[in-house]
């Protein structure tokens, strides 16, 4: 039996309505819509799809609920959730405490 051809994956994006063919990804679905980018770095400036196969990380969105995720990897599934992330994948959270020698936080 073949895929109905008119069927659409309904979610959303930054609360917005976002829809896709079945097996279309995250990013495909959010270029569909005319977005270029949906992050951006520490300095602000915007990413988006680069890569497309999940190896460069300028594609990073919260995917219900669970940040980090590339958009580019993971298909666009009925309600998901999907929100902008706002920096890049080696943001480190601060701290004020000064690692040791064995690089562990004191």
């Amino acid at each position: 039996m073949s895929p109905d051809p008119g069927a659409r994956v309904r979610a959303s994006f930054d609360g917005e309505p976002i829809e896709a063919e079945p097996g279309a990804s995250v990013a495909a679905a959010l270029i569909s819509t005319g977005r270029a980018a949906w992050r951006t770095t520490r300095e602000g400036k915007p990413r988006g799809l680069f890569c497309g196969i999940g190896v460069c990380f300028d594609c990073l969105v919260e995917i219900d609920g669970e940040s980090g995720q590339r958009a580019c990897m993971v298909p666009l599934t009925e309600g998901m959730r999907v929100c902008s992330a706002g920096g890049p994948r080696s943001e480190a959270p601060e701290t004020s405490e000064a690692p040791t020698a064995e690089g562990d936080a004191a």
